[in-house]
């Protein structure tokens, strides 16, 4: 599994708030670890990308 491309060309919200909750979620993992990290070789940051776009992660921006 890399990155599900064609969720991310369909991807219509604002790239600046999947970027920043993609960073937050690549956090998350590395201090808490995840299962689907050791599937993907150690790619932290692309299974980050993979939760948030498949909707296994929600996320919301408080302002």
């Amino acid at each position: 599994m890399i990155l599900p491309l064609n969720l991310l060309e369909q991807y219509s919200e604002n790239v600046y708030v999947l970027t920043c909750a993609t960073i937050r979620r690549a956090y998350q993992i590395t201090m808490t670890g995840d299962e689907e990290v050791e599937e993907n070789d150690g790619k932290v940051v692309s299974t980050a990308y993979h939760q948030i776009l498949t909707k296994k992660v929600q996320y919301r921006i408080e302002e």
